[in-house]
């Protein structure tokens, strides 16, 4: 709330809208109820959104000026630009698995270490910075990509 409250006086302060989008990519970490939940607590503490998801300007899932709200639904937006930063040569493709992170982080852990992805290991690690242009191509299939590193 403390964020949400933050974001609305800034918001309202420079003559802005405050946008409700809802983060609902990590499936894992689903609750059934959450958006509602944010919605209410929003209202209940006074803190109106200009649009979001069943807003008053979006009257229900019509799209105001900056939809769609949930992060779900703009894949195609952030698709988008990791490949244009791809192609800048800002971001790179990364193939790690979370069994293999995971793996890499336990390990650093045994050794008294913390494990971070980062410049001094990202060449060890499963991406198209460290593979051999064969391997990349044939791990460049769609639906393999686990994610962005920028």
């Amino acid at each position: 709330m403390r964020t949400a409250l933050f974001n609305y006086l800034f918001a309202k302060k420079n003559q802005g809208d405050f946008i409700l989008r809802i983060e609902d990519t990590d499936q894992n970490r689903f609750v059934e109820g959450a958006e509602q939940y944010i919605v209410d607590s929003l209202n209940w503490c006074g803190i109106p959104f200009d649009e979001g998801p069943s807003s008053p300007t979006t009257k229900g899932n019509t799209l105001g000026k900056y939809g769609p709200y949930r992060q779900s639904e703009r894949k195609h937006l952030h698709k988008k630009f990791a490949e244009d930063l791809i192609d800048s040569g800002k971001a790179y493709y990364a193939f790690d698995t979370a069994e293999k992170l995971d793996f890499h982080r336990k390990d650093h852990e045994a050794k008294g270490k913390t494990f971070i992805y980062n410049w001094h290991n990202r060449l060890k690690l499963d991406n198209s910075l460290s593979m051999m242009p064969k391997k990349f191509r044939k791990e460049l299939i769609p639906g393999k990509i686990t994610s962005f590193g920028f």
